[in-house]
């Protein structure tokens, strides 16, 4: 079997375990040093197919990346308390969340226009959910964060993908696998299902990947236009460096000779030369990396981390929660047995560390990751690191947010 693996050492067996379920024997598979289980494909977890796409491998959240900018102003000149209150008045956070400002973009119309056949009379749905949520953000572990570089100057960085779009594309994909129509329910599978292959030149396979490839528009423009928002905050400074990427994303690439679809999911491309924007936690130093030319970089895909990694589930962090809908609708988070994790203490520690922190929760606190660090160690050389950014605002949906999406 065709396997690469980066800090075997730190990564639990159930992950190596699910990659080898994934890769066959004309596949290659790797995972990087920030690897965990996923849904039928391991986060951190990037394999080659011959004629195939793998649904699993791309993920719920189609096109979920990061972007970067370094500015032209430093650091030390900005009110940063000031700014994150903007930003959360300004950007929606949460699962569902529409987008208070029409946001016209040429990927509207693109979607509106998708010539395929599968989604049949759902169509317009999603037309309506992806033009209502361009330029939000989500839950989970997507922010919007500041940074100070080590010449000083700001930056900005933010990571989230395509949305409530891109998980109802993956969920009417997953009903047709199972011979449903799109619109109709999914019986989705556990942790260690089988991964969800089709045939690139089947009319679902063609299909699908016309999906995604709109969906990645779709990704990168609700990226920049939150990064737009937030420098039209800070009055529009300049931009010095910019480095945007997708790491849950199906690529056509050539590698050992060969052509292959490559799915990344929690991956970061990494070919020479090629820029990456990995965040760590809300309180460690998060990087730009540039991909470099090695034997371990061809026999790893080109593919480097995405983030720290996790190591505590949301459940451990969280504890036992439930969410109450109100009369109006809106989900309350009901705490029923106390989780690992003190968010007060980490709020605490945010204002000790000088970090302006808004929003976030048990599960996303910085004890549920592994170091960044230790994990670009194991990466050898496959990657250099350009720059080491240091959070000083932190903006993600709140603690009380019910977030059903799994990764």
């Amino acid at each position: 079997m065709n396997i690469k693996i980066f800090g075997e050492a730190i990564i639990d067996p159930p992950a190596i375990d699910q990659l080898k379920t994934c890769t066959g024997p004309e596949d290659y598979g790797v995972l990087t040093a920030d690897a965990h289980i996923g849904y039928g494909h391991p986060i951190g977890g990037a394999i080659a197919y011959k004629d195939k796409i793998s649904l699993s491998g791309v993920g719920f959240d189609i096109a979920c990346g990061n972007k970067a900018v370094k500015t032209d102003i430093l650091a030390d000149d900005v009110d940063v308390k000031w700014v994150m209150d903007h930003i959360v008045d300004t950007i929606s956070f949460g699962i569902g969340r529409v987008n208070n400002e029409r946001v016209d973009h040429p990927v509207i119309d693109k979607i509106h226009d998708l010539d395929i056949q599968t989604t049949g009379s759902y169509k317009n749905k999603l037309f309506q959910l992806a033009r209502d949520q361009l330029g939000t953000v989500g839950a989970g572990n997507h922010y919007v964060d500041l940074f100070k570089g080590e010449d000083g100057h700001l930056w900005i960085g933010v990571h989230f993908g395509s949305r409530g779009f891109g998980h109802r594309v993956t969920t009417g994909f997953i009903s047709i696998s199972q011979g449903r129509k799109f619109e109709d329910k999914a019986k989705e599978g556990g942790m260690f299902s089988k991964p969800i292959l089709f045939d690139v030149d089947s009319p679902t396979g063609q299909d699908y990947l016309a999906c995604l490839e709109v969906a990645g528009e779709y990704a990168y423009a609700g990226r920049d236009w939150v990064v737009d928002r937030v420098m039209k905050i800070l009055g529009n400074p300049g931009v010095e460096i910019e480095v945007h990427n997708h790491h849950n994303f199906a690529w056509k690439e050539e590698h050992f000779g060969e052509m292959y679809w490559v799915v990344r999911k929690g991956c970061t491309p990494a070919f020479p030369g090629q820029q990456g924007f990995i965040g760590s936690n809300m309180f460690d130093t998060s990087v730009i990396v540039e991909g470099q030319e090695s034997k371990e970089s061809a026999e790893g895909l080109y593919s480097t981390v995405h983030g720290a990694g996790r190591v505590m589930s949301r459940r451990k962090a969280l504890g036992k929660v439930k969410y109450r809908k109100n009369k109006f609708g809106h989900r309350t988070k009901v705490q029923i047995k106390p989780g690992e994790v003190d968010f007060n203490r980490v709020r605490a520690k945010a204002r000790r560390l000088g970090i302006e922190l808004r929003g976030g929760g048990a599960d996303e606190s910085p004890q549920c990751y592994k170091r960044l660090d230790d994990v670009l160690y194991y990466q050898g050389e496959t990657i250099k690191v350009l720059h080491r950014l240091e959070p000083i605002g932190v903006a993600m949906a709140g603690e009380d947010v019910w977030d059903p999406y799994k990764d």
